[in-house]
C-alpha cells in the first residue's frame, strides 16, 4: 500500500469517528527470555577449568600373534618333554622272568628274535614264527638275486621315469647316467627303492622274473614264510618272519658283495655332472659303538620299523643274527637291538657255551651256590 492511499484512509475514517491505533511489529524473543541456555554446544564449548581431565587408564591386553605364540611355545615346550621321556623310556631295557624263571629281554617291537647262524640255534624269541610285513629287508634278496645274475657291476643304465613313478624313497631322477654297482649301492645304503626297480628291469630276468627269482630263491634257503610281491618292499605283500630273517641277513653278509657295502655309513654317486651323496639308512652303522657285519632297515606304515643285522660280538667274536619287525618308531628298532645285543653279551657263557666265565659271572655263579 502506497502512503497516499493510507493517508485517504486515515482523513475517511477521521470523518467518520473512527480512530487507529499503530501496534509495533513484534521483536525477536531472545534466547535468554525464552529460558533456554545459551552456551555453545560441548563441542565448541572451550573450557575455562585450568584443571585438564586425568584420562582413564585401558587395561593392557595381549595382542593375538602374542598370544599365539605364546601358546606355540607352550605346545612345543611339551612336546619337546614327551620326546624326552620316549627317549629315557626307549634307552631302558625291559625285562621280564619266562616260564623257567628267569630274566629274559621284554621287547617293545611285534618280533624280535637273536640267531646264532653257526648252529642255527635260536638264542632267544618273540613271535619269532610270526609271518609279517618285511618292507625294505626284502632288497636283502634283490641284492642276491641280482648279484646272482651275475649281470656286470660296471653296466651303464639310464634310469627310466616308470622307474622313480612313486618310489617314495629315492635319490634317482628320470635321465640320470648311473651304472649297476652305484645301483647297489643305492639300494643297500640309501635304501632306494627306484634302484630296486632298475636293477630288476636291467637284469637276464626282467622285472616280473627278477621277482619270481627272488621266490626261488627263498625256497632253495628254507625260507618257509618269506615271499616276495616286488623288489622294493613298498608292498605290503613282502612277507616274512623274524627267523627267515635273521638266516637271511646271515647269509647274504657272509657274501662280501653285500657285506661290504652295508657296512658303508656314507657313500657318493655320480650321475653324469651331479653328485649323490648317500647316507646309510643303519644308525648301528652310523654311529659305531657295534661291531655290524651287515644289515637293512624297513619300513611302511604295515610293517612297523624294521632291522635285521649280523653283529658279532666283542669278547669272542661270535657271530649273531639280531631281528626287530613291527618296532614303534625309528629310534625304537635300534634301541631294542642294543638291549638285546647288551643282553646277549651278558650271557655269552650260559648262550653259547663258550670262553671262561668273567668275574662277574663267577661272582654271580658263587651267589646261586650260597
Amino acid at each position: 500500500m502506497t502512503v497516499f492511499a493510507f493517508q485517504r484512509i486515515v482523513r475517511l475514517a477521521a470523518a467518520l469517528g473512527v480512530t487507529f491505533t499503530l501496534v509495533a511489529p513484534p521483536q525477536p524473543v531472545s534466547a535468554q527470555q525464552r529460558g533456554t541456555s545459551t552456551r555453545p554446544p560441548v563441542s565448541a564449548q572451550k573450557s575455562t577449568s585450568t584443571k585438564k581431565p586425568v584420562a582413564k587408564k585401558k587395561p593392557t591386553k595381549k595382542s593375538y600373534s602374542s598370544s599365539r605364540k605364546s601358546r606355540a611355545a607352550r605346545l612345543a615346550a611339551a612336546r619337546a618333554a614327551a620326546r624326552a621321556k620316549a627317549l629315557r623310556e626307549l634307552q631302558t631295557p625291559r625285562f621280564k622272568i619266562d616260564e623257567l624263571g628267569q630274566e629274559v629281554p621284554d621287547v617293545r617291537a611285534e618280533a624280535a628274535i637273536i640267531y646264532n647262524p653257526e648252529t642255527n640255534q635260536v638264542l632267544w624269541e618273540s613271535n619269532a614264527q610270526e609271518e609279517r610285513s618285511i618292507a625294505s629287508i626284502t632288497k636283502v634278496m634283490t641284492a642276491l638275486v641280482f648279484l646272482e645274475s651275475r649281470t656286470p657291476l660296471s653296466t651303464p643304465v639310464t634310469v627310466q621315469r616308470a622307474d622313480v613313478y612313486r618310489a617314495s624313497t629315492t635319490y634317482l631322477r628320470a635321465g640320470y647316467a648311473v651304472t649297476a654297482e652305484d645301483l647297489l649301492n643305492l639300494l643297500l645304503i640309501g635304501s632306494d627303492n627306484a634302484a630296486a626297480r632298475v636293477l630288476a628291469r636291467i637284469s637276464p630276468y626282467g622285472a616280473s622274473g627278477f621277482i619270481d627269482q627272488m621266490n626261488q630263491k627263498a625256497a632253495e634257503l628254507g625260507l618257509e614264510k618269506t615271499h616276495y610281491a616286488d623288489p622294493s618292499g613298498l608292498l605290503a605283500s613282502n612277507v616274512s618272519s623274524a627267523y627267515d630273517m635273521a638266516r637271511l641277513i646271515a647269509f647274504a653278509a657272509s657274501d662280501e658283495r653285500v657285506g661290504t657295502v652295508m657296512r658303508k655309513a656314507a657313500h657318493t654317486i655320480h650321475a653324469g655332472n651331479r653328485t649323490i651323496n648317500v647316507k646309510s639308512t643303519n644308525y648301528l652303522v652310523r654311529e659305531g659303538g657295534l661291531d655290524v657285519l651287515g644289515g637293512k632297515t624297513g619300513f611302511i606304515n604295515r610293517a612297523g620299523y624294521c632291522l635285521a643285522t649280523l653283529l658279532r660280538l666283542p669278547e669272542t667274536g661270535q657271530q649273531v643274527a639280531v631281528v626287530v619287525l613291527g618296532a614303534r618308531s625309528n629310534q625304537s628298532r635300534f634301541w631294542e637291538t642294543r638291549h638285546l645285543f647288551n643282553w646277549l653279551n651278558t650271557h655269552t657263557q650260559k648262550l653259547f657255551g663258550l670262553g671262561q666265565p668273567t668275574q662277574q659271572q663267577q661272582q654271580n655263579d658263587a651267589q646261586d651256590d650260597d
